[in-house]
């Protein structure tokens, strides 16, 4: 196979590169200093096309790949020179070609640079989409695919030179703030004219330089002269052919000028499709960015959810989705801007998994008790999302924003599981679980600054988040599910009065209203050095309530005890100065930093109330090494101040699940932890060649641990501060290289190996209470590894093709989970009208143990016919054609290793419409 592939691999390049001349040379002034970044490319007199392009390294090099026994007119161009025209012939022979150019007005950058597929204009690089498409493209995600130094992944998310893209634009304006998925899968690729990627973005221009944003990447899109002032986009409709009821029905209208802009998006679909998933709707973000994140503090609102479950892969045994989404920005004047967005979506999911999980022992780490469970659930999650934006920019020296931000949502699952535990056998039973959640969260933002001079510069930012969560559980087992447990603790208890069966049901109510304000005042020292003075404050007040009620055989409800109850008030104030002074020496950036705390925080329950109330000094610090324009090297550290949330403060229990009972520990502590990063990247358009690579060490030190007990499958924990460090080292390195525009490799590895503690039950003490004084540390490990490599083909006339390798292994507590995943895609657009496009990736999942063994793959493909000219595009697409039934994965943490398969969606196949505007 690999002499194949080698074979298939030198034929292509032979034919592609058979008679081709090599220019080479370099771009400089007259001074003779080599232009860096310098645009050239190659036209071809006779076709007027451009046939090869390139940009200068930091030496002013250059060389281009062009036909033999050729004309062309080679075109350079710098900003600040004026562009170089001359005509080259070509024999057979390599020619060594040195171009000057000199000082003066440039002509428009337009006429210049027109027809260059990549331009770099200091942090911003510049995409010429036709460059790049070959006509198989139909949304933006294909087109970004083949960007030199551009990845898009499954959920949609965009990396350049390994760094997430956080913002997505069309025309400066924001497409659906805080998330790029619905811009990647619904911007249609014929509109796009350049895509421009914005390198150490900051949003306020006041603060650009004042601030370290290297981590900050933004992406525009600019549109076809066509596409503006006027409405486009595409309507779609399709409908099973043969077996099946599958249907999809997908409109996209956009809508751009100076003025406004308006982007109306539906999708109603059986077929697998997700617009949106909950997961999606639980990380969007709405642009809303963390305030403190350099204050040295960290208070996380935790969900306190059902833990509904979550799909795999985006695929289970049936998936229904409604989806409607609106965008807006509107400029009532050129200083004041008005934008937001309204998202409705629905999905409807049934889900088929066998999962077996294995409870450890906590001295030899070998099974212990075995759970096979059979489950068949039904989830129904609608939510809607709406953001409104004000910015106003009356001059350059002033800038106030405003930002509302609402989610609301209503969950719920039906579960029915069959359940077999071994030794225990006597536990095979039935069992039904229901969970309804209506959360919402509010979260407002209020920004101002002010730059008094050149010298002294002002910003004011304030956030207040609202959250309302009320999870309602029920469980209704055959059996008790915690019959005198192995610890003399009361409070773990219950006190469930005998039934034929065990009807459970908690509710919750928490309620968190958050505040964080700070003001940084910056002063420049000089145009090299900048000192940064911070004033800031933290306030949290949560309230949670819990009650675990049973309802009895004939219907009546037993509320049970005082234990199965809940009533906690928990506040939180962080009150901080803080100093930063950063200068640039040479090559060289520096930016430590420091930080003044006072903590106050307090839990009020049982008529009695604890408290905390410390000081604390933390550092940290920045350094970049700008070793070229192009490549650098850069240094974070960090300590952290880390609290939890209500949650884990609960005195009484809490029924997280079925088989699962908690208790929070009102006397908890906060951890503290340091954080190590070291990133480099380099990109080199001389070869159009990117290096990146990322190490980070992480040490958490009094960390909320959790303190675990099993009576057979059956869990009662707490939490408690670990005297114990955990660590964590996670790297990742990527390389990708393109070839005359025609090929694209990438090579990339990602490893994590971390050791933590957590706390069991020691089976010595039973009849003792469940604490720390009883039980056993567990000091685990775990090393993740993933490796890619790719290749890729961009011909405009010849069938385009994908393949790569990804081998995953995971490697935890001395069980190791490999998955080997080779794909393919392939599209191909030929005689004027027709595309075809198909996808195939396989996967080999398997353990050392050799105890699980799954093998499964999935092809797709798609025809499509369109006549050149015509709006109407007709296409007939298959998913899973070899109808594979289920998949498989595994998660592990120190007390259970668990294994999972599940049911996917069979094979159909669809014939759709699709309408140009």
């Amino acid at each position: 196979m690999t002499k194949i592939f080698s074979g298939l691999l030198f034929f292509i390049s032979a034919l592609c590169f058979a008679q081709n001349v090599k220019v080479e040379g370099t771009i400089k002034d007259s001074t003779g200093v080599a232009l860096e970044m310098a645009n050239i490319m190659a036209v071809n007199k006779a076709t007027n096309a451009m046939d090869s392009y390139a940009i200068t390294d930091d030496r002013g090099r250059f060389q281009l790949l062009l036909k033999a026994n050729t004309t062309y007119i080679l075109k350079a161009s710098y900003i600040g020179f004026t562009a170089f025209e001359e005509e080259l012939q070509l024999k057979f022979e390599p020619v060594v070609k040195n171009i000057t150019l000199k000082q003066g007005v440039e002509l428009d950058a337009v006429e210049i640079v027109h027809e260059m597929p990549v331009t770099i204009k200091g942090d911003t690089i510049v995409y010429n989409s036709d460059s790049f498409t070959n006509g198989t493209e139909r949304k933006l995600e294909d087109v970004l695919k083949k960007l030199p130094g551009v990845e898009v992944n499954a959920d949609g998310e965009v990396q350049v030179e390994g760094k997430r893209v956080t913002k997505l634009m069309v025309e400066g304006k924001d497409f659906f703030d805080g998330d790029t998925k619905l811009g990647v899968k619904n911007i249609p690729a014929d509109a796009l004219k350049k895509i421009e990627v914005l390198r150490n973005y900051n949003e306020v221009s006041q603060l650009k330089g004042l601030e370290n944003n290297e981590e900050n990447v933004a992406m525009n899109i600019k549109l076809k002269d066509g596409k503006k002032n006027f409405w486009f986009g595409e309507m779609l409709a399709g409908a099973s052919i043969g077996d099946g009821d599958r249907y999809i029905v997908n409109p996209k209208i956009f809508y751009y000028s100076p003025q406004y802009s308006l982007n109306l998006i539906a999708n109603f679909n059986n077929n697998g499709e997700l617009p949106l998933t909950i997961q999606d709707y639980i990380k969007f973000s709405g642009g809303f960015r963390n305030l403190m994140r350099k204050g040295g503090t960290s208070f996380n609102i935790s969900s306190n959810d059902l833990g509904i479950t979550g799909l795999r892969n985006n695929r289970a045994k049936e998936i229904e989705a409604k989806f409607g989404a609106a965008n807006f920005s509107y400029n009532p004047s050129q200083a004041w801007t008005l934008s937001g967005f309204a998202i409705f979506n629905s999905n409807k999911t049934d889900m088929e998994t066998f999962r077996r999980t294995q409870v450890l022992d906590p001295v030899t780490g070998e099974p212990q008790t075995t759970q096979d469970v059979e489950e068949y659930s039904r989830q129904q999650n609608d939510f809607g999302m709406f953001k409104l934006s004000s910015s106003y920019k009356p001059n350059a020296n002033v800038h106030f924003d405003y930002d509302a931000f609402l989610k609301v949502s209503k969950q719920s699952e039906d579960q029915s599981l069959f359940q077999t535990v071994t030794p225990e056998t006597s536990q095979s039973q039935d069992i039904y679980v229901g969970k309804d959640q209506n959360p919402l969260s509010f979260n407002q933002n209020i920004n101002f600054y002010y730059t008094l001079n050149d010298k002294n510069v002002f910003a004011v930012e304030a956030q207040h988040l609202y959250q309302d969560e009320d999870p309602l559980y029920n469980a209704n087992l055959e059996d008790n599910p915690f019959p005198d447990a192995p610890f003399a603790d009361p409070l773990l208890n219950l006190g469930l009065a005998p039934a034929d069966r065990y009807d459970i049901s908690q509710d919750r109510f928490v309620k968190t209203n958050k505040i964080d304000a700070k003001v940084d005042y910056y002063y420049s020292l000089s145009p090299r050095s900048i000192v940064n003075l911070t004033f800031g404050n933290t306030f949290s007040r949560q309230d949670f309530n819990s009650n675990i009620f049973q309802r009895l055989d004939d219907g009546s409800i037993d509320n049970l005890d005082a234990n199965s109850k809940n009533d906690v008030d928990f506040t939180f104030n962080d009150i901080f100065v803080g100093l930063h002074y950063k200068f640039i020496t040479g090559k060289f950036t520096f930016n430590p930093g420091v930080s003044l705390h006072k903590y106050n925080s307090a839990n009020e329950q049982l008529g009695t109330e604890v408290e905390q109330n410390f000081w604390r000094v933390l550092p940290d610090a920045y350094a970049l090494y700008q070793i070229k324009k192009s490549e650098r090297l850069r240094y974070n550290y960090s300590m952290t101040t880390e609290f939890t949330d209500v949650a884990n403060f609960t005195n009484n229990v809490i029924f997280t699940s079925y088989r699962s009972l908690f208790r929070g520990n009102r006397n908890l502590e906060n951890a503290l932890y340091q954080n190590h990063t070291l990133d480099y990247s380099k990109y080199n358009m001389f070869n159009f060649t990117n290096i990146y690579g990322r190490i980070t060490y992480t040490r958490r030190m009094d960390a909320v641990k959790s303190l675990a007990g099993f009576n057979g499958i059956n869990q009662i924990s707490t939490v408690v501060n670990s005297n114990f460090a955990d660590e964590t080292i996670s790297g990742g390195a990527g390389y990708d290289r393109s070839f005359e525009r025609y090929y694209k490799a990438s090579v990339g590895v990602v490893l994590s190996w971390n050791k933590f503690n957590n706390f069991r039950f020691d089976p010595a003490a039973i009849g003792a209470p469940l604490t720390l004084e009883n039980s056993v540390r567990q000091e685990n490990e775990q090393f993740t590894q993933s490796y890619n490599v790719a290749f890729s083909t961009n011909y405009k006339q010849w069938p385009n093709i994908e393949l790569g390798y990804n081998l995953s292994i995971n490697d935890y507590a001395d069980n190791v989970f490999y998955n080997h995943r080779p794909f393919a895609r392939m599209d191909y657009f030929f005689l004027e009208r027709f595309t075809v496009t198909a996808e195939y990736e396989y996967n080999h999942y398997y353990n050392d143990a050799k105890t699980s063994n799954n093998e499964f793959d999935f092809l797709s493909a798609n025809i499509m016919y369109k006549t050149p000219g015509s709006k109407w595009e007709f296409k007939v697409g298959g998913t899973n054609l070899f109808n594979t039934t289920s998949l498989n994965d595994d998660s592990f943490n120190q007390f259970s290793t668990s294994t999972s398969r599940y049911r996917v969606q069979p094979r159909y196949v669809l014939l759709s419409v699709r309408y140009s505007l």
